[in-house]
């Protein structure tokens, strides 16, 4: 929720509130990840902020322009640097000048994309849609200490077009990597081993290939990824390791993911179905796709981006299994985004929005609070 509002609020200037953040988690409120993303958006936009701490549960936030640039973000723990790039990204791309990003924290942690799922899966389907940007790592960054460092070079002056893609087609490849960060390196030959072993059980008539690596880094840690390239769909998966988690069970958890999209009809993994959500909105013409399952993170993020867009998301499939996703932008959304005095309202989560430990406060164009 916060990352789709804060990217939202940079690309159409609407205000919002967003309160019971992380209400019902063990630490309710903003954490350092979250907290950076707020000040990054912030700095981006030169927006004005309200409770931007940590542990706070509500913030208002109310930016200005977008402003291209250089810029450097230190999240200063093992937070996820993948959800302050994914607040940024949009909306310095469709700006009139180039960026580059570097964001310094966790780039292989829990509960958030890593960067190689970046690279390999959401960079490219992004440029496929109209919204190129190169992406490196010079340092990875594990959970708990972090100290990764990625860079996004960001041309700007992206249109974001249209996508069918509801038919996965033939399988073409599945690659992968298996990599260890300051730790044996059979450790990584481990977990390849037992991916392949997977692999082959579950798929006789290909032939996997997945590299092993040494990556540079600060910290400790293992990953394990597999890229399934259909023609025209793809999915990607992976896995981290932990302190007592056993190589074999790291693999056995990226093989699983990928055999319950083989199991499905799906075109689109669901964490890439969720992530092009918003640039598709932003498209001008209609697009559809087909995800091997509905996560509540979709359906939220749909009522999110409706709030702030004029336009239609449709999902015709039951939380937990397949769908086709339908994104029908209005006619404000081709390049129509305006920066319209506003003013904060009051909007409780209710039954149409997904129930989350959030309360969203948005706005209404010409309304009062």
């Amino acid at each position: 929720v916060l990352r789709s509002a804060l990217s939202l609020s940079l690309l159409t200037g609407q205000p919002f509130r967003l309160s019971r953040i992380r209400a019902n988690r063990d630490r309710p409120g903003l954490r350092p990840q979250h907290l950076a993303a707020v000040r990054a958006a912030a700095r981006v936009a030169g927006a004005e902020v309200r409770d931007d701490r940590v542990g706070s549960e509500e913030i208002a936030f109310a930016p200005g322009p977008v402003r291209p640039g250089d810029y450097f973000f230190d999240i200063g723990t093992a937070g996820a640097t993948s959800l302050v790039l994914q607040t940024l990204l949009l909306p310095l791309a469709l700006a009139p000048r180039p960026s580059s990003v570097t964001i310094r924290g966790g780039t292989h942690v829990p509960w958030s994309p890593c960067f190689h799922y970046l690279d390999w899966q959401w960079r490219r389907l992004l440029a496929r849609i109209g919204v190129p940007f190169d992406l490196t790592m010079t340092m990875a960054g594990f959970y708990p200490q972090g100290g990764g460092e990625l860079q996004a070079q960001i041309p700007g002056g992206a249109r974001p077009r249209p996508l069918s893609l509801t038919e996965r087609g033939p399988l073409r490849s599945v690659r992968g990597l298996s990599a260890v960060a300051n730790l044996p390196r059979e450790i990584a030959e481990r977990q390849r081993r037992q991916a392949l072993r997977r692999l082959h059980n579950l798929l006789p008539d290909m032939e996997p290939e997945v590299v092993v690596e040494e990556l540079p880094a600060a910290s400790r840690g293992t990953v394990l990824l597999l890229l399934a390239e259909c023609e025209p769909g793809r999915a990607c998966c992976f896995a981290l390791g932990a302190r007592g988690k056993r190589a074999e069970r790291v693999a056995d958890e990226a093989v699983d993911a990928l055999a319950a999209f083989a199991g499905s009809d799906g075109a689109v993994d669901p964490w890439l179905a969720d992530q092009l959500l918003l640039p598709l909105a932003l498209a001008d013409q209609p697009s559809e796709l087909r995800t091997s399952e509905v996560t509540a993170h979709l359906l939220t993020n749909a009522d999110v981006i409706r709030l702030f867009l004029p336009v239609e998301i449709g999902v015709d499939g039951p939380l937990g299994g397949p769908a086709t996703v339908r994104v029908r932008p209005g006619p404000a959304a081709p390049g129509g985004l305006t920066r319209e005095a506003v003013s904060y309202t009051h909007l409780r989560a209710h039954e149409t929005l997904t129930p989350i430990s959030y309360a969203v406060f948005c706005l209404k164009r010409g309304g009062g609070g």
